[in-house]
């Protein structure tokens, strides 16, 4: 059983990326509501999470390349400098 009103949760993927200090755990699931994205962010046992619909998941990932081709064109990023 999963959390909320005794629903039936099932994986159907997941994954997990380390970044700098920062897990992100990306899991593809579905209950008998839907199936879903769900994005967990943990920083030192501090966990964030996000639920995105499988209907909304192209244009998420739409929005995502176009935001790395803007960071891709931008060039190195600015470095403040130290004080």
């Amino acid at each position: 059983m999963a959390r909320g009103e005794g629903s039936l949760e099932r994986e159907l993927i997941s994954e997990q990326i380390q970044i700098e200090r920062k897990i992100f755990s990306f899991s593809l699931r579905e209950n008998p509501r839907g199936r879903f994205l769900r994005i967990t962010e943990d920083v030192g046992g501090r966990r964030d999470t996000i639920i995105i619909p499988s209907t909304g998941l192209h244009q998420v990932a739409e929005v995502l390349n176009r935001l790395v081709a803007a960071d891709e064109e931008a060039g190195p990023p600015m470095i403040a400098p130290e004080i």
